[in-house]
């Protein structure tokens, strides 16, 4: 930390590998600070590659003390979700014609590949809206019920916020890496873990953008974010913060584009930062 980091006014934070545990838990002494932090009118936001309907068993941890959760930035940035109304406040989307390009490209540089699709509703479970359809060939990274099956498609026939390429034979660098010359600047590429997983959004579309979007539309103060990640879905955010946290156990992507490297998700990484102000 420089000595000039101002006091944090928000707190924007990854989910996995970040905020919780190994077991999907908050700890007891994050959950701490951040009630300090919140008592002093700085609330936490999360910001994760997660959709809105995965946000509960983590929302829930925090829904009985003053840090509870206003707002979660989700699906790296795409959809901005009011937790408490259960309501999607924005969504930025892939339109069908992006998509089959994309999932061409896929199929063309990445042969046997999986793709999926993530679309957004108006609320975490709308039924209107089939939240996530996949190809028959797409290995779920993480225990998904909720999935349908589909051909490459019916994938690209809707806008979606994320489109996935899921190829567990490969490491999801050396995905990004393959497939990076062909789509240019038709779709931002990422990724959260590096066991063969890709994801594509609308180009400008990052956690930054989602955490910028939301300042400027609610009363969350963003003058002095401090954020904090782990993985290359959070480079941008960490630069766009006053002050980017880096997990010690993250991707070098991330501790490239911090302030600051703590220590892991797994040894209270995140409250040991917040505890120099809260």
């Amino acid at each position: 930390m420089t000595t000039d980091s101002p006091t944090p006014t928000m707190i924007a934070s990854d989910v996995d590998g970040t905020l919780i545990d190994d077991d999907n838990r908050i700890s007891d002494r994050t959950v701490s600070v951040l009630r300090r932090a919140r008592e002093r009118g700085v609330e936490l936001v999360l910001a994760t590659g997660r959709p809105p309907r995965w946000i509960p068993e983590i929302t829930d941890q925090l829904a009985d003390t003053p840090a509870a959760v206003r707002y979660a930035v989700c699906a790296n940035g795409a959809i901005v979700y009011d937790v408490a109304t259960d309501t999607v406040l924005h969504a930025a989307t892939l339109e069908p014609g992006a998509l089959a390009r994309i999932a061409e490209i896929c199929a063309d540089v990445l042969p046997g590949c999986g793709l999926a699709a993530e679309r957004a509703g108006g609320s975490a479970y709308d039924t209107a809206t089939p939240p996530f359809v996949a190809t028959p060939g797409y290995e779920h990274a993480w225990l998904n019920p909720d999935h349908v099956y589909v051909s490459q498609d019916e994938v690209a026939a809707s806008p979606a916020v994320k489109l996935l390429a899921r190829m567990p034979s490969m490491s999801s660098r050396a995905m990004a890496e393959a497939v990076a010359p062909r789509v240019g600047d038709l779709a931002e590429i990422t990724f959260s873990i590096d066991t063969g997983l890709i994801e594509f959004s609308l180009a400008g579309t990052h956690k930054a953008a989602g955490l910028a979007w939301l300042v400027e539309h609610s009363d969350v103060d963003g003058r002095a974010p401090i954020a904090f990640g782990d993985m290359p879905n959070d480079a941008e955010m960490l630069r766009w913060a006053a002050h980017g946290v880096a997990m010690g156990h993250g991707d070098p992507a991330a501790a490239e584009a911090a302030d600051e490297v703590t220590s892991s998700n797994l040894d209270d990484g995140v409250a040991q930062v917040l505890e120099r102000w809260f």
